[in-house]
């Protein structure tokens, strides 16, 4: 059942992940760009997402992300600061993957929680990702309290720490890829300001 229950936890976590990133940002990007929003999220991917998942540390990528900006031609005074402050207070995959992680892993040991729980269950997580996101392991102490709080035995936690590392890789590649997609909408936005200008 430990198995049946990681396997869910899995496909889940990787699919809302997948969905961040595959679905999530290309409407925000289409939505405010009106451009095809493919090339950029693959480009994010390829040149900074890469590094992001092998070092699980949204602020150790802070100069590939940089330099991303640099060949994507956008505005310095606007990465500079957004780039360095993304990977510190972004939310995409830590967020995701708290509360998610939290619920599912709370209703796979019997915890039956109510709506407003589950509600603070997300905004605990989503709150205590700012600040955190760039430190590795930092998701793995923030999970562990909340699945305390709501009652889950202590090998729950052991499960959960055991596949962390994993998804630490994956909400990190969310979180670049969020923090360089964004920056060049703001950009791309400004740039059009001033050309009305």
């Amino acid at each position: 059942s430990i198995f049946t229950d990681y396997g869910k936890l899995l496909a889940l976590l990787v699919g809302c992940m997948l969905f961040t990133v595959f679905v999530t940002n290309p409407i925000i990007v289409f939505g405010l760009l009106r451009k095809n929003p493919y090339p950029l999220i693959l480009k994010c991917l390829k040149e900074s997402g890469l590094t992001a998942f092998f070092t699980r540390s949204s602020a150790a990528n802070i100069p590939v992300n940089m330099e991303l900006c640099k060949k994507l031609g956008l505005d310095e005074d606007t990465y500079s600061i957004s780039i360095p402050l993304g990977a510190t207070i972004n939310m995409d995959g830590t967020a995701i993957y708290q509360g998610i992680c939290a619920i599912f892993i709370a209703s796979c040991y019997g915890i039956h929680l109510t709506l407003s729980q589950m509600l603070t269950i997300v905004l605990t997580a989503t709150l205590a990702s700012i600040g955190t996101a760039g430190v590795p392991g930092a998701g793995m102490v923030m999970l562990a309290m909340v699945l305390t709080s709501v009652g889950l035995p202590v090998d729950g936690i052991a499960l959960v720490a055991g596949v962390d590392r994993i998804f630490d890789m994956g909400r990190t590649t969310v979180n670049i890829t969020g923090d360089a997609a964004c920056t060049m909408v703001v950009s791309n936005l400004e740039a059009k300001k001033e050309a009305r200008k």
